[in-house]
């Protein structure tokens, strides 16, 4: 019972981190092309200036539960996914610099190198997750032991970069619907038109990664299968996928923008489900031990402690970050320029 807590305790972090940071990698990723003057482009780091390292700490959290719950897949992940995980630790702190920096010096040049640099870090950031989720769907060369046996090209497959280009667009209509929700003038505008266009690509690219899963994980129905009732996780995800629609239609922002944080939960969600009790599945048809939430965990007694210091930390957070959206809650403009 405690190893299934774990795993959703597991999965909740990681769907939090994708739907709240998730906003601000899709600011970040369209911020070149939605942002065309200077105010503008303040008025997004405005945006998510106050929040964005907040969000990062349910990543943390998420990376910390997994050695402390599940060492054994952190081990293999980690010494696994080195190269990827390096990537993803520098364009993270490259990212941090982007926001932070561009205020230091008082310099159209200065701020536009920066800019450059917080899109594009964001954008393969949000590349490199889709890339690491289509893996863990797919699965990934273990041998006997749960260890990895591969290298950082083989986890660049066709189906992990279709996972690559579907976060991108999921995280980047993500972005767009936030900032249409914070934001007034002409980029409030031309972020409702790319939540318009982005919510086509996200159509498509989501229907065509669920069709190419079945090849490449055949297994992967099962639990669908033998629990119908859990179809009811990724039918809300289309459901919300659809409300983005209509709000957007009909011109409700912040209705659109909680869609979108829905149909993120539907993806994940559906993906834990379907994952259940694996936490890295070896690949189909090779002969590895596939790791679970059994083989890779810590011992029943030291979960169960575990999971009481997460709850209290994890309230923690959850009130501090409930009093920060709070304040900075409702539209913001060039007047609110955000400062370290």
């Amino acid at each position: 019972m405690i190893n299934t807590i774990w795993f959703f305790v597991l999965a909740g972090m990681l769907t939090t981190y994708a739907v709240l940071d998730g906003f601000d990698l899709g600011v970040g990723a369209l911020h070149l092309l939605v942002a065309r003057t200077e105010e503008e482009r303040e008025a997004g780091i405005n945006a998510i200036g106050p929040v964005w390292n907040g969000n990062e700490v349910w990543l943390m959290a998420a990376a910390g539960s997994m050695v402390v719950a599940f060492p054994h897949l952190y081990a293999s992940a980690f010494s696994g996914f080195y190269l990827a995980l390096m990537l993803v630790l520098w364009l993270l702190v490259l990212r941090g610099l982007g926001i932070e920096f561009r205020h230091q010096i008082d310099s159209l040049l200065w701020r536009q190198a920066w800019d450059v640099v917080f899109s594009l870090s964001s954008i393969l950031l949000a590349v490199l997750f889709g890339v690491a989720f289509a893996n863990v769907l797919r699965g990934v060369p273990l041998d006997a032991f749960g260890e990895f046996q591969g290298t950082f090209a083989l986890l660049l497959n066709p189906f992990s970069l279709l996972g690559g280009v579907l976060s991108l667009a999921v995280l980047s209509l993500h972005g767009a619907a936030y900032l249409a929700m914070k934001t007034e003038g002409e980029l409030h505008a031309r972020a409702r038109r790319a939540v318009g266009a982005l919510w086509w690509a996200v159509t498509g690219l989501l229907a065509a990664t669920v069709a190419a899963s079945f090849p490449v994980r055949p297994d992967f129905a099962n639990n669908f299968v033998h629990a119908p009732a859990l179809f009811v996780v990724p039918a809300f995800g289309v459901a919300c996928l659809f409300a983005l629609r209509a709000s957007w239609s009909a011109g409700r922002d912040g209705r659109a923008f909680f869609a979108s944080a829905g149909t993120i939960v539907g993806i994940l969600g559906s993906a834990a489900v379907g994952l259940f009790p694996r936490l890295l599945p070896s690949t189909a048809g090779n002969l590895g031990q596939t790791l679970d939430i059994y083989n890779a965990a810590a011992p029943p007694h030291s979960l169960r402690i575990a999971l009481g210091i997460y709850l209290v930390g994890i309230g923690i957070v959850i009130i501090y970050l409930t009093r920060i959206y709070r304040v900075w809650r409702g539209k913001v403009g060039r007047e609110d320029t955000y400062r370290i």
